[in-house]
């Protein structure tokens, strides 16, 4: 009879276990949970807006639970070939960081993360394609890189919330846009060329930038020294006058002086230098103070 009893209490304890665990569970602060009743979705547990992680209670053998990801998620999409708008082949590398804002419609839409990443990655691609298409190579590679980068999160944003696909786009990155390696050849000769191109006419706009210059440093030049020739001449001029009317005035004073003052100046420009040969008259007047002194 007792053995009986223990038997009984034994299959009670095991029941009300097994009713329990398929009644409680419990939900972690980074994860959030999906209630399925019969397969379909009826609540959210521990969602961003009413964060209650811990112990809950669900309808046992009828109710089951799925947990998803609350944290912010990142996906690398592969790389995908864009041609641009000047018809040039670019290899793109994204990535993007998401997080699931409603998981009801995450469940219903996409139900695990494996076809969320497929549809993601299709819808990325199809962005890519669609904004860095309009654009230039160069532009993509270097010029406007973070204004298409902008617009490819704004319409990949624009994308998921139109598809209703329960995730909230939080960043879409490019890591790397790139020419593919059989191209690469061709397309630096290419950029070569036009950048020889742009420094042969920057050298040909200095070039002539520096005749101009020159050619107004020529003329400012030749103006000044034309300016200071006409000053120094008119300056020379008026000292000429006043030396010739000082030289006048002092031989009206006393003009016999002033003779052989004037003559004395004749000798020292003609003899000085000791080798000059004269052919004169003894008699001659270049040679009357040698005969009779000032006193003639």
């Amino acid at each position: 009879m007792n053995q009986n009893r223990l038997i009984g209490w034994a299959v009670a304890a095991i029941g009300v276990f097994i009713i329990l665990a398929n009644t409680l569970y419990v939900v972690d602060q980074r994860k959030q949970a999906v209630v399925l009743r019969f397969g379909e979705p009826q609540r959210v547990v521990n969602a961003f807006s009413d964060n209650k992680p811990g112990l809950h209670f669900k309808t046992p053998f009828l109710e089951n639970v799925i947990l998803f990801d609350k944290r912010n998620q990142s996906m690398e999409a592969d790389q995908e070939e864009v041609i641009a708008a000047d018809q040039r082949r670019l290899v793109v590398d994204a990535f993007l960081r998401y997080r699931i804002s409603d998981p009801l419609q995450y469940f219903r839409t996409l139900r695990d993360e494996r076809t969320a990443s497929d549809r993601l990655e299709r819808l990325v691609n199809s962005s890519l394609r669609q904004v860095l298409g309009s654009a230039p190579s160069l532009d993509i590679v270097a010029n406007r890189r973070d204004q298409l980068m902008s617009a490819t999160r704004k319409d990949v944003i624009t994308r998921a919330r139109q598809a209703r696909l329960g995730i909230e786009v939080i960043d879409v990155r490019i890591k790397r846009a790139d020419l593919p390696t059989q191209n690469q050849p061709q397309v630096f000769n290419r950029m070569r060329t036009s950048m020889q191109q742009q420094a042969a006419q920057t050298r040909g706009v200095g070039e002539q930038q520096k005749r101009q210059i020159m050619a107004e440093a020529d003329r400012e030049v030749t103006v000044t020294l034309a300016t200071a020739t006409e000053t120094s001449s008119q300056v020379r001029g008026e000292g000429d006058a006043k030396r010739t009317a000082l030289y006048g005035a002092a031989y009206n004073k006393d003009p016999a002086f002033a003779a052989f003052f004037r003559s004395m100046q004749a000798y020292d420009g003609a003899l000085a230098s000791g080798d000059t040969t004269m052919v004169l008259s003894p008699n001659a007047d270049f040679f009357r103070y040698f005969n009779n002194g000032p006193g003639r």
